[in-house]
């Protein structure tokens, strides 16, 4: 009875050895680096505020400005600019705010939420609605990256790989991430099992810079990134809160997994709330694949 009770004991314990790496910063995560935002509520083109250079970043960093190839005379100070002023419109455009140029307190509500870090700009080039019209009905929601990378035909089986840096119990979440999309397409997907290939696509927790270019910003505001074919890269932000499930302060492993995923595939970011692809989550949601990002891999892929 003893050694029942003693295998039972160590049973619990290293449960939560494997929880523990996903649950300590569920106090941090609350505070995001989104939130200098706070302070610039009710800003407009012509002033000078205080914090306004780190909003340019923001932009900058999600492909809404670009000063170096622009003006680059406001690059780096607190000056509300034209270039500003035009790059806030287009993101109010893309996520159908109210297109004034101005931080009104929803456009600020909108972009502190935790997000994606994929940006929804590349190269200039979106298929958002600021791409392709004013209103809802005149724009397919769904957007490709530059180019329109995609796998080749030869290669709709894929094989997937998690990294050391990954938690047990972040597997079974991504496992079932991947057969949601082999359900709505003609992509299968397996776990690698060695041998002289490597694995088609990668998955990772990684903590601030970590050697991809796109440096991860500590709890809160980015909460993972995933490039597109034929790269195979998904990182995970390791300083979030993450869980299994919804749950307060914390966010979705698998809901997460679904977005990632469809960048390794070739979707970019859609405008439409519902979808999986909408770059924005709060923490304790959870989605599922919308009708939107469906439409959007069969037309890539012409299934």
């Amino acid at each position: 009875m003893a050694s029942k009770a003693f295998s039972y004991i160590l049973t619990i314990f290293s449960l939560l050895l494997i929880l523990l790496p996903l649950q300590s910063q569920a106090v941090s995560s609350k505070s995001s680096s989104f939130e200098f935002l706070k302070n610039l509520q009710g800003s407009h083109k012509g002033e000078q505020v205080e914090g306004i250079h780190e909003l340019k970043e923001y932009l900058e960093r999600f492909g809404y400005l670009d000063y170096e190839n622009t003006n680059q005379s406001h690059a780096l100070d607190d000056t509300f600019d034209d270039l500003l002023e035009f790059a806030i419109q287009t993101y109010q455009l893309n996520y159908h705010l109210n297109v004034t140029g101005e931080l009104d307190a929803e456009t600020i509500s909108e972009m502190m939420l935790s997000r994606c870090g994929v940006a929804d700009i590349i190269n200039g080039t979106t298929r958002m609605l600021s791409g392709h019209g004013s209103s809802a009905d005149e724009v397919s929601h769904y957007a490709f990256f530059y180019r329109m990378p995609r796998w080749p035909r030869t290669k709709y089986h894929l094989t997937y790989a998690f990294l050391v840096s990954t938690p047990e119990v972040a597997k079974l979440p991504v496992h079932r991430a991947f057969q949601k999309w082999a359900s709505n397409t003609q992509f299968t997907f397996s776990l690698f099992e060695g041998g002289r290939r490597k694995p088609d696509i990668t998955i990772s927790f990684e903590k601030g810079f970590h050697g991809d270019g796109f440096p991860f910003d500590g709890p809160g505001g980015t909460l993972a990134h995933a490039f597109a074919p034929t790269n195979g890269r998904f990182h995970y932000d390791g300083d979030e809160s993450w869980t299994v499930g919804g749950s307060e302060g914390s966010y979705d492993l698998e809901t997460v997994a679904l977005h990632e995923i469809g960048h390794l595939l070739g979707l970019q970011h859609s405008s439409v709330r519902d979808a999986i692809m909408f770059p924005f989550i709060e923490a304790g949601e959870t989605k599922d694949l919308h009708k939107d990002d469906i439409d959007g891999i069969r037309f890539l892929y012409s299934f």
